[in-house]
Formats: C-alpha cells, structure tokens, sequence
C-alpha cells in the first residue's frame, strides 16, 4: 500500500548540485542551469553547498558521472554530512539506485525536486491532483528504492505527495491510482470548461512566462487583487482569473504557471487543463524579467512551450519587466568585444531586435510602476482591437 510519510524533518537540508557540459550544452549553459537548480532547492527550502560539474559526451548510463567524479561527489557528501545529491537532468531507476548505493544519501533529480516544490505549493483540489498524478507517473518505474522506514519517516525535500512505497507493492496499485486520478481530473476540467464559458464575451487575457518574472505581481497592479507573490520559483499554480476594467473596457486577466526549462512532460500532461486558460484567450501578455543575465533563453523556452500548446499564432503584447533591477557595465571606448546583452544599456537594448519585433513591447518596472501608463495604453489598443472585430457594430455592451 502506499505509504504517507510525515514530515518531521526542521532543519534545512543541506545539497550538493551535479551538472555535466555536453555536445548539447556547454560550460556556461551548465553554469545558468545550475543557478536555476539551486534556486529550485533554494524555493523547496534546503541549502544548495556545493556544485560538481564533469565534461562528457553523455551521461554515464549507470551513475550519471564518470568513475573518478562520483569519487569525489562520495567523499564530499560524507565529509561535509550533506543530505540529498540533486542531478540537474532526469535520472532512470537504475541511475538512482546505483548512486544511492554509491553515495549513501537522498539522490534527486530536476524533475522530482519541481514536482517536490509543486506538491508543496499545491493549493486547491485541482492543483494537488495535478501535482499527485504526475507524482505517481515519475514514482511508477522508480518503485524499488534503498530508503529504509526510518528515512522515509523524516521526510524532507523529494518526499512530499504520494511518499514512497514498499518493495513488494503490487504495482497495480498506482496504476490503478493513477487511472483514478485522471478520471478525476476529466471531471474538473469539464467543470472548469463550463466555468470558462460561463464568463460571457469578454475579451481574455492571458499573463505567460518563465517563472518568476512577476507575472502575479504585474496582475495584483492590474486587478487591485492580492494574489500571493514572491521571490520564488512556481509561486502560482491555480490559474488566477480576475475581471479588469482599463478607462471604460473592461477584460479577463489570468495568471498562469509559470514555465521552466526542462520541464517534466508529465507535469505538462497533468496541467493541460491550467494551461487551457491560454488556449482560449485571445491575447497574450509575455512578461519577461529584463534582469535576467538570460532573459532571450528564457523568452526561446516560453516560445517553444507556447507552439507546443498550438497558440505561438495568437497576438502577444511582450512586456519586458524588472527595468529598476536592470545593469549593465558599459563597454571601454577602445574595447573592439562584439556588444552582449550585458554591456548594452537600457536605452540600447530598447532600440534593439525587440523593438523591432513583430510584437508590441513595453519595457516597465511592476514593482514601482514605472511606465505603467503607456503599459495600459499599450493593453488598452490592444484589447479595444480584438473587441472592435468582435462587436463591429456596437459600442462595448457592458
């Protein structure tokens, strides 16, 4: 049976970030995903120590990392007493054993630490079956684990939701689980459908973006709401729809979960229905943080995530966002470097391929409203179109 864990775990534990450079992904790709790992930990409440980062043409099929490195990972982890072990790309079930055979100690990977931290920010009841069927999916083919009771007693980061089961579970039973869940969900998604028709003609407005760029601070502007927001990743699950009137036209906004690079396709699967609030708007508002180091990376993944969901042609009005978190070091006079994002000014960066995108853009600050007019006018044109070739012979029938 499956087995709830609870979780008695107080001090923060204490990880070590393994990441390899690829044909695929090179040194300073490595180093930005690792900044986004430990910032993972960091929102599931541990405290990234330590990175371990080896060069090869592809992950070792048995333990992730060469012979020689998870030597040394070993040697750390039990010199410094750490806790869990997190691996920056998805581990099959023969990986995790053998590294927590090696190592002694909790082993994550990128997927089951986003899953950890969705479990953790699952609110509604939509949300937590969203958050517990894509659990079991990541749990089904991972079923034989070295953890001993006493461990999975002490819970802790990796071990939230649907818990750990014993050896000889039948695995009928999250399969039987699992199909539960889904027929459950079928059900709140028609009642979501329903909800969503129910709100009449008006124009929809959808907030996209990787996550953290302020994309519910930017709504709690817009809305006069108080939807939580903070400095961490996937601080919104539920889709948050509000009723917004700009001058006399009022619009649907919602907020959206935000989006990540390598996120895991079950997680995807299971939030279909969250992200159906983008499907059917018709306009998206792309935030994106402008502070960012990697800002066009992230615009790339929410791009892509965007035309796997089949709505890359809807109109989109990109927001560049965090203008007072900009810098930048400008470059000497006789420095003859190409210009990079990082030694372009704001100015410069405003005259630059994004102006001249085919997308309408504004560059604001949510946080101290800077240019929050032009922002809503922007908004405002963009809205009062879509309603002028829906209603063409009317004024707004509000």
């Amino acid at each position: 049976m499956i087995e709830h864990q609870v979780n008695i775990k107080t001090e923060p534990e204490k990880a070590v970030l393994v990441g390899l450079i690829t044909k695929q992904q090179d040194k300073f790709k490595v180093d930005e995903y690792l900044n986004e790992l430990a910032f993972l930990v960091d929102t599931a409440g541990g405290i990234p120590v330590q990175r371990f980062v080896q060069t090869l043409d592809y992950p070792n099929p048995k333990t992730y990392v060469g012979t020689g490195k998870l030597e040394d990972i070993r040697q750390y982890v039990k010199a410094a007493e750490i806790d869990m072990v997190v691996f920056d790309d998805e581990l099959g079930p023969s990986q995790i054993r053998n590294l927590e055979k090696a190592l002694e100690c909790k082993i994550l990977d990128r997927t089951n630490l986003i899953l950890d931290i969705f479990a953790k920010r699952a609110k509604t009841a939509h949300a937590k079956v969203q958050v517990e069927l894509a659990q079991y999916q990541y749990l089904l083919p991972r079923l034989t684990r070295m953890w001993t009771h006493l461990e999975r007693q002490r819970g802790g980061i990796g071990l939230r939701g649907p818990g750990e089961t014993e050896i000889e579970t039948d695995r009928r039973i999250i399969r039987d689980k699992i199909s539960l869940l889904k027929k459950k969900l079928v059900q709140i998604d028609k009642q979501k459908a329903t909800q969503r028709k129910n709100r009449g003609k008006l124009v929809r407005v959808a907030l996209v973006g990787y996550t953290n760029v302020g994309k519910s601070t930017l709504m709690n502007l817009l809305s006069k709401s108080n939807i939580f927001a903070e400095n961490k990743l996937f601080a919104t699950l539920d889709t948050t729809v509000r009723k917004v009137v700009i001058e006399n036209l009022p619009f649907l906004l919602s907020d959206t979960v935000g989006f990540i690079r390598k996120l895991p396709h079950d997680l995807v699967e299971s939030f279909k229905s969250t992200l159906d609030e983008v499907r059917e708007s018709d306009i998206l508002m792309h935030v994106v943080d402008i502070s960012h180091p990697e800002f066009e990376d992230q615009i790339r993944t929410v791009n892509e995530t965007l035309s796997e969901l089949g709505v890359a042609e809807k109109p989109v009005v990109m927001v560049f966002n965090k203008v007072d978190a900009y810098t930048f070091v400008p470059k000497e006079e006789d420095d003859l470097t190409p210009v990079t994002e990082e030694n372009m000014s704001l100015d410069e960066l405003k005259t630059s391929w994004m102006a001249k995108d085919n997308h309408p853009c504004v560059f604001i600050s949510a946080l101290t409203k800077e240019n929050f007019d032009p922002f809503k006018k922007l908004l405002y044109d963009n809205i009062s179109h879509v309603h002028a070739i829906r209603y063409p012979y009317n004024d707004f029938l509000y």
